[in-house]
């Protein structure tokens, strides 16, 4: 069973994450315990470049927040499964330095931000189901935090769902 403390940052509803590398984590959430995000403009801002403005409407309901550490020589992977398969999330995690407070809407530039939502048209060879999975987040020389944001689609503020994060050395 893999080993890991949850604690809340009362002043920015972050829930910390403490795990270890080689370990998969799975944990219960709800948008309900998240909040609407007063602006989305960080995300399209070219420093951060999460997701296109094109694409915000997938963004416009509750964000659920977690903070974990990505150890040096690490990668990391997070599926997002809703409780009901015809819900509409979408997920997002950004690379930060390891002391860095740098929380959304706040985030002037990142080191990667990686995100995975509906599509809006099918693609050749490939078939998308409700889960939705984040990988590419690498640290090499040094260690990182991840901030992962579980949100839901045109203004859903909520439902449940799962978010496993796995760390894998590398």
């Amino acid at each position: 069973m893999p080993f890991f403390l949850l604690s809340q940052s009362p002043e920015r509803k972050v829930i910390k994450i403490e795990a270890l590398p080689n370990q998969e984590i799975v944990l219960q959430g709800d948008l309900a315990d998240g909040a609407l995000m007063p602006a989305l403009s960080w995300a399209w801002n070219s420093s951060v470049a999460c997701f296109p403005a094109t694409q915000k409407q997938k963004f416009t309901g509750n964000h659920v927040l977690y903070t974990l550490e990505l150890p040096k020589y690490s990668e990391m992977e997070v599926t997002v499964i809703p409780d009901d398969p015809n819900a509409n999330l979408s997920v997002y995690a950004y690379e930060i330095g390891l002391n860095s407070r740098k929380i959304v809407p706040n985030l002037p530039s990142c080191i990667r931000c990686e995100v995975a939502h509906k599509w809006d048209r099918p693609h050749r060879g490939r078939t998308q189901d409700h889960t939705r999975v984040v990988s590419n987040l690498v640290a090499i020389n040094r260690p990182y935090q991840v901030v992962i944001g579980v949100v839901g689609a045109n203004g859903l503020a909520k439902g449940g769902f799962k978010i496993q994060i796995k760390i894998k050395s590398r």
